[in-house]
């Protein structure tokens, strides 16, 4: 059998890079991958929903001109929908409103991209003496032996009074020159702009087991205990990646006070020096922030464990879980009885059964046939039949004949002219045939386009009969006919 050879793995790995986030942003369209960098920055690391649907509606207005493959039916909502479900943002609640945020992926490409389209040189003093300090750190505190420890920490006293004599005669080297200084502050600002990255993939993971732990709590199917054992392993293999590493580092720093106030003195400094000037805005907004925005990043991780923790809590304390470990304790003590008794011997099936076999299926599985199922149903019955003295009108009432109650209005007009003719006596003086509802509403009509005044102060009482002969009864403000309709 011949060894795998050393490129499967990574074979591997290319197979399962082309399924994420990282590689749809990198083969995504120009326009959007352009979007998505101007608006996450490192000092705007997550926008509101609203504000970023307004700027990715604005921005494709300018772009379809120049772009005809942008879907016209496709809106700012849609797009950022589909980024979403494609990994490549998260809408997390903060704070009780919905934001965008890149995800760790996106965050890791987004920093390529940087890197990739910039002809700055990272090789520098600064970080070549960072990488120096590190290295001699790891050397020191890996060291077994005391004594060899207790050489190195005198050396580094010697080193640091003969700077300390220098300094006093005078003979000290110069500070770093502005250009070196600038190119310091840009390396502090690289180092921790790969932080948000880690923590985002700390926190995406602690969610992943609180949703977990959530499913198999819900799923009346998993064994009590198979979920929190998942989500402990989980947690286990989540600490130990770089990214835990990373969390784990910064707990501890920010448990320690004396780190912090160092770490403030240091900052607070750098900010005074003259160098800081030449940064851009949003670089002495990070380095201002910088203590801030972090603290606020491990808050966010402390708060997904927080969640597990209480999850956790409620779920081992709830009556479910107590039964089900009492029920997996006397499992144990029954197999633990069985297998130490001399009475009980393993017993053989009365048949073979082959498990495994693709045609295997159980006796529930084959069912009973019933005849009365399968009945042919009986014919449907013949539709009725219609003919002309079936078809009915259902009665209407009649509209209003215009011309005639305007006829009407005018001759009881013309017969006492000072006199106005009020809607009651009107209608009364009507026909029988004209004597409805819709002539009610005529006459309020013609008064109305006449120009004749509603006393709403006063009632009028109009009884008229329906269709079906019942009486009833219309209460109108009082309203009169004064001149003749036009």
């Amino acid at each position: 059998m011949q060894p795998s050879h050393r490129a499967n793995s990574l074979w591997i790995q290319s197979q399962q890079f082309r399924s994420s986030a990282a590689y749809r942003l990198l083969t995504a369209q120009p326009w959007a991958v352009a979007f998505i960098r101007a608006e996450f920055t490192a000092d705007r690391p997550r926008i509101a929903l609203e504000l970023f649907h307004a700027s990715l509606d604005s921005f494709l207005k300018t772009a379809r001109r120049g772009d005809e493959q942008i879907p016209q039916s496709y809106s700012a909502q849609d797009f950022a929908e589909t980024w979403v479900k494609q990994g490549l943002l998260a809408r997390p609640l903060i704070d009780g409103r919905f934001v965008y945020e890149p995800s760790a992926q996106t965050l890791r490409t987004l920093r390529f991209l940087a890197d990739f389209s910039t002809d700055d040189s990272h090789l520098n003093s600064s970080r070549l003496n960072t990488l120096l300090s590190s290295l001699e750190s790891l050397a020191h505190e890996t060291d077994p032996d005391p004594e060899a420890r207790i050489r190195a920490l005198e050396s580094q006293i010697a080193l640091r009074q003969a700077q300390i004599d220098q300094l006093r005669a005078g003979t000290d080297p110069a500070v770093l020159s502005r250009t070196t200084a600038l190119s310091a502050a840009r390396s502090v600002l690289d180092l921790a702009a790969s932080l948000p990255a880690d923590f985002r993939r700390m926190r995406d993971g602690v969610q992943e087991m609180l949703h977990s732990l959530r499913e198999g709590i819900l799923d009346a199917s998993t064994a009590k205990g198979v979920a929190v054992g998942q989500v402990l392993e989980a947690d286990r293999q989540l600490r130990s990646t770089a990214e835990g590493e990373t969390f784990r580092g910064f707990t501890e720093f920010l448990n320690s006070p004396d780190a912090q106030q160092r770490f403030r003195a240091a900052l607070a400094e750098v900010l005074e020096r003259d160098f800081v000037d030449d940064l851009d805005t949003p670089e002495r907004q990070i380095l201002t922030n910088l203590l801030r925005e972090l603290r606020r990043q491990a808050a966010e991780v402390h708060t997904s464990y927080g969640k597990l923790s209480e999850s956790l809590h409620a779920f081992v304390q709830s009556e479910a879980y107590k039964q089900a470990e009492l029920l997996r304790r006397a499992v144990r003590e029954a197999e633990a009885a069985i297998s130490k008794s001399a009475a009980l011997k393993p017993r053989s099936g009365l048949a073979p059964l082959e498990l495994f076999a693709p045609q295997f299926v159980t006796l529930h599985g084959l069912g009973i046939y019933d005849p009365s199922e399968h009945v042919a149903p009986p014919p449907l019955a013949h539709a009725p039949e219609f003919s002309a003295e079936d078809i009915v009108r259902t009665p209407s009432t009649p509209e209003a004949d215009m011309p005639a109650l305007r006829c009407a209005i005018a001759q009881r007009l013309r017969r006492a002219p000072d006199a106005p003719v009020p809607l009651d006596e009107m209608f009364a003086a009507l026909p029988a045939e004209h004597q409805h509802l819709n002539t009610i509403r005529a006459l309020i009509e013609i008064g109305r386009t006449n120009g004749e005044t509603l006393h709403e102060g006063e009632l009028l009482c109009i009884e008229f009969a329906q269709l079906d002969g019942s009486p009833r009864t219309a209460y109108l403000p009082a309203l009169s006919f004064t001149k003749e309709p036009l």
